[in-house]
């Protein structure tokens, strides 16, 4: 899995997610956001993914 490069709005976390689940990726970050709602650590989960997941190879 790589973050995503296309579509990105803060880290591409969830636009890699995206590709790799095959779902678009505003579903994606809805279905995040409505989860965040819920107590649980989906904020630091993200900042985790963002650190740790590799950003996706430039294509030439």
């Amino acid at each position: 899995m790589y973050r995503s490069r296309k579509h990105r709005m803060l880290a591409g976390v969830c636009g890699g997610i995206a590709d790799k689940t095959g779902m678009p990726p505003t579903l994606v970050r809805i279905l995040w956001l409505i989860l965040s709602l819920f107590p649980g650590p989906m904020w630091v989960v993200y900042a985790v993914m963002w650190i740790l997941v590799p950003e996706e190879p430039q294509k030439y």
